[in-house]
């Protein structure tokens, strides 16, 4: 009798975990497919204030680097900061000659990691007032505070207010800046 219990109690143990891993593998499956991809380039795709930015990252090939995995930060500039630049050298930029340019522009905005603004603002003080920032380019951006806002000087002086913070994607943040840096 006891061994009928027993393998009665297997039996419906059995069908409940079978039930309940397959449950489970279903939620999972239903809920990524129901899930929107919001990367970084979903995300800036989707802003027509990113428009010149959204070319450009097409134009350098780097649409597969910023939906891969990250986390990266992006500081983001908007189409009035590309309109700071002459039109010529952004035709220069845009045409073939000018890709590995503008591949080195771009990957100046962006830096391994994710940093919400409260982490660059944070570093910020707790460096004395001005951080320093390796990009992905393997340049650096140094980071201070003005009236409340942050600012990023770039290695050739020229500065960047950031504009609008914290913008979450699936693979990092981003923060938009009011005009394009440049490394040396």
């Amino acid at each position: 009798m006891r061994n009928k219990l027993f393998i009665a109690a297997l039996f419906i143990f059995g069908i409940s975990f079978s039930s309940i891993a397959q449950c489970g593998s279903h939620k999972k499956h239903v809920k990524s497919s129901y899930v929107h991809k919001n990367d970084i380039v979903d995300i800036a795709s989707s802003n027509d204030d990113f428009s010149t930015l959204v070319l450009a990252v097409k134009t350098a090939n780097l649409v597969s680097t910023l939906q891969g995995d990250g986390p990266f930060t992006v500081f983001a500039p908007t189409n009035s900061a590309f309109a700071k630049i002459d039109s010529k050298t952004i035709q220069t930029l845009l045409s073939p000659e000018g890709k590995d340019q503008l591949t080195k522009i771009l990957t100046y905005h962006v830096i391994a990691g994710e940093f919400k603004a409260k982490d660059v603002i944070t570093a910020i003080n707790a460096s004395g007032g001005a951080f320093t920032i390796e990009t992905v380019s393997g340049d650096k951006l140094v980071a201070t505070l003005s009236n409340g806002s942050v600012i990023l000087t770039d290695e050739n002086k020229r500065t960047a207010a950031v504009t609008a913070t914290d913008i979450d994607a699936t693979n990092g943040v981003i923060h938009v800046i009011d005009t394009v840096v440049l490394p040396q």
